[in-house]
């Protein structure tokens, strides 16, 4: 009974292990896509709520502020787990303004600066067949 124990959870190890690098694949692929559609960097957006967001690896993260609306967040090389967080926030310093002079991504217990902003050109990416919707 204890033997089939740890084979069960090292069958469980094993199984994360090939879904993490599944996850950072796609991450990454979903990335490169959005970095072809990049706009200059901005120091800050407006927004009243996010629409969607996507997480990206760990240091990027795709925040939709309206359906047709998007910005790539790059954080801080120390925020660990971001590729894994079930849900974000974003801090706000200004009202309905996040800038990257200021503000944070968090998740769980954990606050990650924004370094860089950039918009995301989704009716180019539509146009073009890399979005779907």
């Amino acid at each position: 009974m204890k033997s089939m124990r740890w084979l069960v959870l090292g069958l469980a190890s094993v199984c994360a292990v090939v879904a993490q690098a599944d996850t950072r694949e796609v991450a990454q692929k979903h990335l490169e896509a959005y970095q072809a559609y990049l706009g200059a960097p901005v120091d800050e957006f407006h927004f009243w709520k996010f629409d969607r967001w996507q997480p990206l690896g760990p240091a990027h993260v795709a925040v939709w502020t309206t359906p047709n609306q998007a910005y790539l967040l790059t954080v801080d090389g120390t925020c660990p787990n971001l590729e894994w967080a079930d849900d974000i926030g974003v801090t706000s310093q200004a009202a309905h303004v996040v800038s990257r002079r200021f503000d944070y991504v968090t998740f769980g217990n954990q606050r990650c600066h924004i370094e860089r902003i950039e918009s995301i050109d989704l009716k180019r990416m539509k146009a073009d067949g890399k979005l779907e919707g």
